[in-house]
This record gives structure tokens, sequence and C-alpha cells, in this order.
């Protein structure tokens, strides 16, 4: 997959989970704005319509019309709303060892029944007294790819609403957000967004949802919502914005174009192709690992290598003590070749 007109890479990247690369088009629009803002020409009513393309084109990829995805900043903050509307004593299912922006505010309410379970045991563990089910896509540690599929059916079958965090998956992993009650995605990994872009989606009838943090964004007419409170919400999601931050959207509008102009799936392909290839040369190397079921490959044991890796010119993560690799569009076997070439001299004994 061939970007070299979007990216030009002077190091090995391969830390996607952390944070993916900005392509040369948003790197242009942020410049652009950047200069506007510091010159007194940003024209605001154009910055706001970026917004509405990046929502729209959010909601495409996932499979949703734009009146059912707010935008905000955060995905803790969107996980509190959801934590704030639940009634007290509920009790909220979620996979053990997630990210902290998941289960944080549920913990932080402190009259909610907060349950783990393990991942692999996640649709077991529903019951008749859970009432929301909450999961990663694929995990921020390991990149182990949920069954969401069982999981939204237990839930289904036993009354429970859903909740699925789609940071760590959309960009490479076609999703229906249908699917689910709720998602929430930080947009500044796989999506290749600026940080402070994040997505929410809700159910037509918002799922029970309050506009707990409601600004003027959130008026059906914003313009006419700028003094006291605001007295008529947005008839759709957009209820639920936070005031976004120009220049992250202005970043990610030509990011999700990128994204969609690719494909999710042909991105997929491409990126677990990567990642076979870096698991066959561990396993060459005496490190053999289980396939996550995505572009993310997690050695146990390697996560201090991270700095010699990186004096070599290769980034990672170190997750855990686990080494964690992270493949995406940009990449090229060359790149895996080159990690795995550093690697070479800590074949085990």
């Amino acid at each position: 997959m061939d970007q070299s007109q979007e990216f030009d890479l002077t190091t090995t990247y391969l830390n996607t989970a952390s944070h993916g690369l900005l392509p040369a088009r948003s790197l242009a629009e942020l410049r652009r704005g950047a200069e506007r803002m510091a010159d007194g020409t940003l024209d605001q009513a154009a910055c706001f319509a970026v917004v509405e393309e990046a929502r729209a084109t959010f909601g495409r990829l996932v499979g949703l019309p734009a009146g059912r995805v707010a935008v905000g900043s955060t995905v803790a903050v969107h996980v509190a709303l959801i934590a704030g509307s639940l009634p007290p004593g509920a009790e909220v299912l979620i996979a053990r060892d997630e990210f902290s922006s998941l289960p944080t505010p549920f913990d932080q309410r402190g009259d909610l029944r907060l349950r783990q379970a393990p991942l692999a045991e996640l649709a077991g563990a529903v019951t008749a007294g859970t009432a929301l089910v909450v999961v990663s896509a694929a995990q921020s540690a390991d990149g182990a790819v949920a069954d969401l599929a069982a999981v939204s059916a237990a839930a289904r079958a036993h009354g429970a609403r859903t909740l699925v965090d789609t940071t760590q998956s959309t960009g490479w992993l076609p999703l229906d957000a249908g699917d689910f009650d709720y998602t929430v995605c930080g947009a500044y990994k796989w999506l290749l967004c600026p940080r402070g872009t994040s997505f929410l989606t809700v159910p037509e009838d918002f799922g029970g949802l309050r506009a707990l943090h409601a600004g003027w964004v959130a008026g059906e007419d914003p313009w006419r919502s700028c003094y006291g409170p605001v007295t008529e919400l947005a008839h759709s999601a957009r209820r639920f914005d936070e005031s976004p931050a120009f220049l992250s959207y202005l970043g990610a509008a030509p990011a999700l174009r990128l994204i969609e102009e690719l494909g999710q799936e042909a991105i997929g392909a491409h990126d677990r192709a990567l990642a076979a290839r870096f698991r066959a040369g561990l396993s060459q190397l005496g490190h053999p690992v289980p396939d996550s079921g995505g572009p993310v490959v997690s050695v146990p044991g390697l996560g201090p290598l991270t700095a010699e890796l990186a004096r070599a010119g290769v980034q990672a993560a170190d997750r855990a003590g686990r080494l964690r690799i992270a493949l995406h569009l940009y990449n090229t076997e060359a790149d895996v070749d080159r990690a795995l070439e550093v690697l070479e001299s800590h074949r085990p004994a």
C-alpha cells in the first residue's frame, strides 16, 4: 500500500497503537489553520463546516448517519457522559485490564457496581442484573480482538446495553456501530487525526443519555444558544458535542477522507499481512506469539528493548513488559524486516 505521497518517514514507525501519523493533507490544513489563527483571518463558520464534514465521514466509516454521531476531544469524556446517565446501583460489566479511560469514569461514580471479567469470558459473564457491557473492539495492551458478536448477543439476551470502544480498531477493522448502543473512538490512532478528536455514537432515541456537559454548541440553533441555559437541545447526537478544537478537526477531516478513500478492508488486509510477516520472523528468532486477530503484535518480556529499537530508528511501545508493534497503512515489509534485524541479537538462550 504505497502512501509515499502522504507520508515521508525518517524513522521506522511501528507505534500507531500509541499515536497515528498525520498525512500530508492534514499537515497542510493544520498549517493553514494555525496561520489564520495567528493573523486574524480564521473563518469560524468554515471551521464548524469542517467539523460537520468530519462527523459525516466518521459516520460513513462506522455505518451510521451523521445525526447519530457526537464529536468531542477524548474518549474519557464520552464514557463519563454515559456513566453519568446510569441510575444508581446499575451494574457495569467490563473486560478486565481495559485501558483506564473505559473503567475509570464508571468507578468514579461511586454508586455503580463495576464488575470485571476476562475478555474471553465476557459474553458468558453477562447476567440479568447487568445494565451495561463495556469492551474495546481491540485491546490496547496486546491488540486482542474481542468477539463482539458474542458479547452483543449475550447483552441483548439479558436486556443489557453495550458500549464498545473502537479506538484501536476503526481505521483498519470495518464495524457497524449500529450493532451496539454506544461506541466511542479516539481518532488520533488508526484514523490518523490529531489528538483532541474523538467520536461518540448513540441510538436514534439517544439511549437514555443526558446532555450533562451541554454548552452552546449543543443547541438546535447554537448561535441563538450563547447566553443563559440552552432552551432547545439539538435534535440529533450533536446535543452531546463538546465545543470542538478547531485545529484538531481541521486536521481530522482530511485524514478521515484518506481512510475512506483507501477503505478499511484494504487497510486491514495490508496491516494484518505485515503483522503475519512479523510474527513469522519472531518465531524464527525463538519468540513465537499468538495472532491477536489484528495488526498489533505483542511480545512478552521484550518491552525493555524499545529503547534499543529507538536508537536503531525503530519506534515501538512497551506495554506491561511486552514489546508492542502496531503496523498500519504507511508501513512496509522493509519496516518489519528492520525491526526483526534489531531483535536478531536477542534470541532466547
